[in-house]
């Protein structure tokens, strides 16, 4: 029998009765703390490892995919901007319109943690997820079919409808870090470091999806120029070359049905942990969003939530609990865990990756790849270990973050010394800064993890700050970086097949 058909069993002390609605074998009571059939041959579904092995692993697998969604269709746009750009008016500035875009569209987190402290209860979980799913899959889809198209604005062509669609996209992004981890406070805690592992797969599935496109893939050929008025080849002049990408093995409207595809089974994992019977039995309990409506005015506390995360003041005592919860962590330490989360999500999300075509370009096209590829790779790599390895040891937390800084910090270096950085003309610089790389994300990645499962312990509104603040750190980040990058040009980029260096 097909576990996804088994009945809901709904326990009540000592007895199981079955769901009226449901078709299923007859109740099962419940002898010696074991259930049993009520008659011969009746089928067990909750004492069958079999059974309950397939559920749980499903549920993961469904949680891998709900991750997938967070951040996909906006990672896919990165990964394929060497072939949107050279199509459109705005050219190479379309990096600098994307980072304004996503900042812009923290508009739609902000107004989700406002009404979750300010008006608890209110914000139905469920259907703003549904909501922002559709509005990715429709995005999406548009742009697949609209993402060339230009509007005349002010007298000059702009990519409007790629700007606009971004533009929602974007907010869907953003606001599923407010709402998808706190969705995942429904599930056994287990599922939350599955859907760590989705996330850091929304990261690696577009780029292994661009690779095999073809993105990116830069040729040099000898050029021909002017010279006194005559065109000459430019292995006569000083050997001047001109760089050519190579053809897509498939179009960018082929990659943008592709993330469409990504959008809508991203919704269909959330309405099957969310609805379907099998998944349901693994939920913490019943009553999760209208027990919400209950809540006092500071607590932002569930009923599955064992420590609120705002401690109201006592009127009695006056004075506020130096402590959140049931006191396992001080105010400080709460700090300390909310700073280090803004941190590295500002590192991670926004100040890294904005150079990262600075300090990989200089050792190559290839270094470039391998670093995008396996830093993508190291993301669910960490989240991998983290669900064996599980760590809340604040310490280790700290230790883990000021390495990922050390990381990061040799590859601010190199990309502040492009377009000839240290070692470029040694095999052993490529291997150093793809090795960066790795390191970087996947220290990173593991302390994002460990933030997740303590504040998941910590209860629903801890997953709703957590979503907050990753966006703050992000947010910090990109305005941090933008005017560095894009406006005075702290950062000198190299030509692919001119650029030489001094030996």
């Amino acid at each position: 029998m097909d576990s996804w058909n088994q009945p809901v069993l709904q326990w009540n002390h000592k007895s199981i009765t079955r769901s009226p609605h449901l078709p299923g074998p007859r109740p099962v009571k419940l002898q010696g703390g074991r259930p049993f059939a009520s008659r011969p041959g009746a089928y067990l579904p909750l004492t069958s490892p079999l059974a309950l092995f397939t559920m749980s692993f499903r549920t993961h697998v469904l949680a891998c995919m709900f991750g997938m969604g967070s951040w996909v269709a906006i990672n896919g746009m990165w990964v394929e901007l060497p072939l949107i750009v050279p199509q459109i008016p705005e050219s190479w500035h379309l990096p600098s319109y994307l980072t304004v875009l996503i900042q812009a569209a923290n508009v739609g987190p902000l107004l989700v943690t406002l009404l979750h402290y300010f008006r608890p209860g209110v914000v139905n979980e469920g259907a703003v997820i549904y909501g922002i799913a559709a509005v990715g899959c429709l995005a999406c889809l548009l742009l697949a079919f609209l993402w060339h198209h230009t509007v005349e604005v002010a007298g000059a062509r702009h990519s409007v409808p790629l700007l606009s669609l971004t533009f929602f996209l974007s907010v869907v992004d953003c606001t599923s870090s407010v709402t998808f981890l706190p969705f995942m406070m429904r599930l056994q805690p287990q599922y939350l470091t599955t859907y760590f592992i989705g996330e850091g797969l929304s990261g690696l599935v577009p780029a292994l999806a661009a690779l095999v496109q073809g993105v990116g893939v830069v040729h040099c050929h000898n050029a021909t120029q002017k010279d006194n008025g005559t065109r000459v080849n430019a292995s006569e002049t000083g050997q001047q070359l001109e760089a050519h990408y190579q053809p897509a093995n498939f179009s960018t409207q082929t990659f943008f049905i592709f993330l469409t595809a990504m959008m809508v089974a991203c919704m269909c994992a959330f309405h099957l942990l969310n609805r379907h019977p099998s998944v349901r039995q693994e939920h913490m309990g019943n009553g999760y969003l209208a027990g919400q409506k209950e809540e006092p005015g500071l607590r932002l506390q569930s009923p599955l939530e064992p420590k609120p995360m705002v401690t109201p003041v006592n009127c009695h005592q006056g004075e506020q609990r130096s402590t959140f919860g049931s006191g396992t962590y001080s105010t400080t330490e709460v700090l300390f865990i909310f700073v280090v989360l803004a941190w590295v999500n500002a590192l991670t999300n926004t100040v890294l990756p904005s150079v990262q075509t600075y300090s990989c370009l200089p050792y190559g096209n290839k270094a470039y790849h391998l670093a995008a590829a396996m830093g993508a790779l190291a993301n669910p790599l960490a989240c991998f270990i983290a669900m064996f390895v599980p760590v809340r040891s604040l310490k280790l937390m700290g230790f883990l973050s000021l390495s990922g800084t050390g990381f990061g910090a040799y590859i601010m270096f190199v990309a502040a010394m492009s377009p000839c950085p240290l070692l470029v003309h040694s095999g052993s610089g490529t291997v150093l800064i793809v090795a960066a790389w790795i390191l970087f994300v996947l220290t990173l990645s593991y302390v994002k993890v460990t933030i997740g499962v303590i504040l998941r312990d910590e209860g629903h509104s801890a997953l709703v700050w957590c979503g907050a603040v990753v966006q703050l750190g992000s947010m910090l980040g990109a305005l941090t970086m933008f005017p560095l990058v894009s406006v005075h040009s702290l950062f000198t980029s190299g030509d692919p097949c001119n650029t030489r260096c001094p030996l």
